[in-house]
């Protein structure tokens, strides 16, 4: 930490055994980000574990507190566009830093407005509270900058772990209200957020790659982005992968406490376990993708999460069942997620990772944000049922299935006719 803010860190070292380039604080920088990114998501997912509470305080309905729990996921998600096309331009430590002062300054918003059960008031608050989601979109170009291709997975794996955030916040955000109140925990989670920025401020770093890409403009930037097939491919996979992490990270408090009848300290253990599940397992698919590739990971993936999602849609009655269900999806979710964000380092130049990736990552948000309104758009009250909800996840996997398979061998194709050229 000796070398001083903005400036380029010491010389790269490149093991020759391996042929892997490695920088000196790449690890530190990474869990640093990934440490920051955990806060960014407690605060972007504040209003999912207290759904119950505002429901009782304010007696919304169910189309009433599903358009409250996704005002932020929404907000996140595109906020992510922006925020990666600055990453390019500014670095991750800046946007870090301004990231989580908004977070922390928006959370303690939320909190003073939720004292006053005006449900047009906290949809206002919720909306600026978003802009905490946007952390993903900073974390993945600093991350991916730091690792040689060959390690990118791995990288923003292991960054994506971050999500587990939401895990923190649906066991401890409940559990703080009961203990200290309602205002308290949202000042807690301020101060935390604004702690995070201040480190991010002093002692995180650039890339070495940071400082010798040349950024582009934004809005040219943005069209080359649009250019590249991978975009569009990307996005459709990481918004149901992601999307669907998101949505019941941010939901199944209240699908728990609809059909199942539990409690929010009894749903918020529940939910913990859940992301928990998919945090653990996106390291862990961005590493096999990393040996295996991409596209199978994706594949595997999505071939059980349908499987899981009819299991869970018949609502089996059993904990051991459902429960085994949901944790067995948030698994192949994370796999999901760590398999589709490997493809970005490997198929998108290297001046474009953020834009691109904040593209990506704001289809991912959307993705998040749709379910959990048609989740409660289509609940059948009589039955206490979900099930269309649960069947269009399996449908969207499906068309999502078929573009993996495809964009994979298209871009497998790619990568070996430029290896023959390269090679000539």
């Amino acid at each position: 930490m000796s070398e001083p803010t903005g400036a380029a860190p010491a010389a790269t070292q490149q093991p020759a055994a391996a042929g892997i380039r490695t920088y000196p604080g790449q690890l530190r920088n990474l869990i640093l980000a990934t440490l920051a990114s955990t806060v960014g998501f407690w605060a972007w997912t504040l209003i999912g574990p207290l759904s119950k509470h505002y429901v009782a305080a304010m007696h919304l309905g169910s189309e009433q507190i599903a358009f409250l729990v996704a005002m932020p996921i929404f907000v996140g998600s595109l906020a992510r566009v922006p925020a990666g096309i600055l990453t390019d331009k500014f670095g991750g430590r800046v946007m870090f830093t301004i990231v989580l002062g908004s977070a922390a300054v928006m959370a303690a918003v939320t909190g003073l407005v939720g004292t006053l059960n005006d449900f047009g008031a906290l949809m206002v608050a919720a909306f600026f509270l978003g802009v905490a989601g946007s952390v993903f979109a900073v974390g993945i170009p600093f991350s991916s900058a730091w690792y040689d291709p060959k390690r990118k997975g791995f990288a923003t794996g292991v960054f994506g772990a971050g999500m587990v955030g939401t895990a923190v916040s649906a066991f401890f955000t409940p559990r703080l209200v009961a203990a200290v109140g309602y205002l308290p925990t949202h000042l807690i989670v301020a101060g935390v957020a604004a702690l995070f920025a201040v480190v991010c401020a002093l002692f995180l770093r650039e890339s070495p790659v940071f400082y010798t890409r040349t950024p582009q403009p934004a809005f040219p930037a943005l069209r080359r982005a649009f250019t590249l097939p991978a975009t569009y491919a990307l996005c459709f996979m990481y918004a149901i992968v992601f999307g669907a992490f998101v949505a019941f990270s941010n939901y199944l408090p209240t699908y728990l406490s609809t059909v199942y009848g539990f409690n929010a300290e009894q749903a918020g253990t529940r939910v913990a376990g859940f992301a928990l599940a998919a945090v653990i397992a996106r390291p862990i698919g961005g590493i096999i993708a990393d040996h295996v590739g991409p596209r199978l990971v994706t594949i595997v993936s999505l071939v059980g999460v349908i499987v899981f999602a009819e299991i869970v849609s018949f609502q089996p009655i059993q904990e051991v069942a459902y429960g085994g269900s949901f944790l067995a999806m948030a698994l192949l979710l994370g796999l999901g997620t760590g398999g589709v964000f490997a493809w970005v380092g490997k198929v998108v130049p290297a001046n474009s990772v953020g834009t691109v990736g904040g593209i990506i990552a704001a289809a991912g948000g959307l993705g998040g944000y749709f379910p959990p309104l048609v989740m409660g758009l289509t609940y059948d009250a009589q039955h206490h049922s979900y099930f269309v909800g649960l069947s269009l996840l399996s449908v969207f996997c499906v068309v999502s299935l078929l573009i993996a398979s495809f964009f994979g061998r298209k871009a497998a194709t790619e990568r070996a006719v430029a290896a023959a050229k390269n090679a000539g």
